[in-house]
Order: C-alpha cells, then structure tokens, then sequence
C-alpha cells in the first residue's frame, strides 16, 4: 500500500512543470489566461487553493475551492504541505503540495495564478516552476483600465494602484521571473506567453499522445 501511494507520488511529481503566473489587478492576467485554456484545453488545469474564508454562493467546495477550518490550514502550513500561502482581510489562502500534483498527475500544465507574496514563499521552497509575470505598459494604463471597470470605490483603487507599484518594482528584480510580458496590445502579449510555454506545451501534448 505505502509504495503504491510512493510510486503514485512520484509519477505525480514527475508531471509537467507548473507555471506560476503573477501581476497586480488590471494587468490582463486573466484574460490571457482565459485565452490559453481555450486554445489548449487538455493541456492546462488549475490547482484548487485552499482558504479559511466561507464559501460564496453558488461556490462549490473543492471546484472553486477548499474551504477547512484554519486549525486544519494551520496544521497543514505547519507540516510543509503548503507551497505558498497568505492572509488576506483576516483570511487564509494556500496552494497545497497535493493540489498541484492532482494536476500534474492527469498529465496537465499546473497553473498557479498568485501575488508577489505567494512568489516571494515559492521562491523559498525546492519547487521548480516556469516563473512569468504579466505587467501593464504604465501606472496610468494600468489606472484607466482598473477606471473603466467601473467595480471600485477610489479608496479600493488607491489601494490597487499602491500594490501595483510594488509589484512593478518587484517584476524588475533580477532572477525572480523567467518571463516578463508587457500586456500593451493583448495579441501581442498572447504571443509572448505562448512562446514561453511552448516547450511544456508540446512535451504535454506528445505525452497524451503516446498513452
């Protein structure tokens, strides 16, 4: 029983490399996400954070994601079964070791969409991501975009403008990322991203080929 959860483990951890994703709100992360899960479906997934904070309706435990008590989360940080994690307005939110596996085990691109902070606690670990960052042209493209959304009070956006400040000077810090994309036009940026992966992308691809 033990070495068939080893071996299991093992092959999980010799799946694809994961690719962390990081940039402050309003950089375009999501969109180009968006754009290469469709483009390449069975390729990629996303590994499911764990977080304190109760499920929002119409969330769905262990989709959206895993929602225990933070003696369980605390206890797990604690043991090292955490990548990263954080606390946001009083909240827990982690990435776990099995998350990702669970997705590298179906042979699939893991992808972890996390803050400078989460960065910053991976760096500190033997994980061994293809680290990107996706950033704005300017501070003021960057403030007409979170502007034109129409979704924050000037406090809550002062507030992103500030993190995001922080987070472009971090981008520019040598040996964190391995990519930096500039999102100006959206296509171009796409490509950029793309030609990053595309390594990862066809070794993926040959692999579900030949099983």
């Amino acid at each position: 029983m033990y070495m068939r959860y080893f071996s299991r483990l093992m092959s999980a951890m010799a799946g694809p490399r994961p690719v962390v994703i990081s940039g402050p709100s309003g950089a375009g992360k999501s969109t180009l996400l968006k754009k290469l899960m469709k483009e390449y479906d069975s390729v990629f997934g996303f590994s499911v954070s764990h977080t304190t904070r109760n499920p929002r309706p119409g969330e769905v435990n262990g989709k959206d994601y895993h929602y225990v008590t933070r003696e369980v989360m605390q206890t797990g940080i604690d043991n090292g079964e955490f990548i990263e994690s954080a606390v946001f307005s009083g909240n827990m939110y982690g990435t776990s070791k099995a998350a990702v596996q669970e997705v590298q085990a179906k042979n699939l691109i893991c992808i972890l969409d996390i803050d400078m902070q989460g960065v910053r606690s991976i760096k500190k670990t033997d994980f061994d991501p293809i680290y990107i960052t996706v950033q704005p042209p300017s501070m003021a493209v960057l403030e007409k975009r979170l502007r034109d959304r129409k979704t924050e009070s000037e406090e809550s956006l002062q507030k992103r403008l500030r993190a995001a400040k922080v987070d472009m000077e971090f981008s520019k810090e040598p040996g964190v990322f391995d990519v930096q994309i500039i999102n100006d036009k959206l296509e171009e940026a796409y490509g950029q991203l793309k030609h990053a992966l595309l390594e990862e992308i066809s070794l993926v691809k040959k692999g579900n080929m030949s099983s």
